[in-house]
């Protein structure tokens, strides 16, 4: 195999992804199965899982399916023991799991749902992290970003703020953690899954819409495969010298 292929190559890795049975965690699991690792795919609603699992077994990969809620720390180490019981060991994990549907002033959020979004979107980011390092003697952690963890967003200002601080999570574990564990993260712009649709009050009738509204200067919506080949290089060892950097993946776009 060329040199430079190789560095990319997963063969022999195991990726645990989080938020994996739809959208973007659908399109990570995908892509590291293509590179070659096996991957464990996470997620409340079982049947998306199982889908998603039975697709990386039709290109020739290895998968399983474990039904997870990440804001329970219990569930969440069953799943690092079902990977290594299924695949032996645990070399990449995943935080993708997250998002806000409430989109409105912070004056009039309630705070219930502050705590959701707090508990979805950075702590379970750091139960993900906290487990992987246990179970993890050398490999990567990704946490998913967001382009809200870096400029105002009116009307997000809960989902921003635990964003902004999944960056600082990022930043402070990459030090810890470093030599044997890198850290980074990846900060999607305009991928129009069903989530970021459902937040924006738009259907996939609107997408040309949603393209002029972002500005995006490579003329085109990203897809979840974008992220995907994002998390496969920085899983991989041609980013074995890349630790503590969130990486935007927008077309170019300003982050919103």
């Amino acid at each position: 195999m060329n040199p430079l292929f190789e560095r990319f190559n997963m063969q022999g890795q195991v990726a645990v992804i989080t938020g994996g049975g739809r959208g973007i965690g659908e399109g990570i699991a995908l892509d590291f199965a293509r590179a070659g690792a096996k991957v464990a795919v996470a997620a409340r609603r079982t049947a998306e899982i199982e889908s998603v699992a039975e697709e990386v077994r039709s290109i020739g990969g290895q998968a399983i399916a474990v039904t997870t809620d990440v804001t329970d720390s219990e569930a969440v180490e069953r799943l690092a023991a079902k990977t290594i019981e299924a695949f032996g060991k645990l070399t990449t994990w995943v935080n993708n799991a997250g998002g806000s549907a409430a989109r409105m002033p912070l004056t009039e959020l309630p705070r219930s749902e502050w705590d959701k979004t707090i508990d979805l979107n950075l702590t379970a980011v750091y139960v993900g992290c906290m487990t992987a390092v246990t179970h993890m003697e050398k490999g990567s952690i990704i946490n998913i970003s967001s382009g809200a963890g870096f400029s105002p967003v009116p009307g997000s200002a809960h989902y921003g703020a635990a964003k902004a601080a999944v960056n600082s999570l990022t930043w402070t574990l990459s030090a810890e953690l470093a030599p044997h564990i890198r850290v980074n993260a990846v900060a999607p712009g305009a991928i129009p899954t069903e989530i970021m649709l459902k937040a924006l009050n738009k259907d996939e009738t609107q997408l040309d819409e949603l393209l002029t509204e972002w500005n995006i200067p490579l003329g085109r919506l990203g897809t979840p495969e974008d992220i995907g080949s994002a998390c496969v290089y920085l899983a991989s060892e041609a980013a074995s010298w890349v630790s503590g950097e969130i990486i935007r993946v927008g077309g170019g776009a300003k982050p919103r």
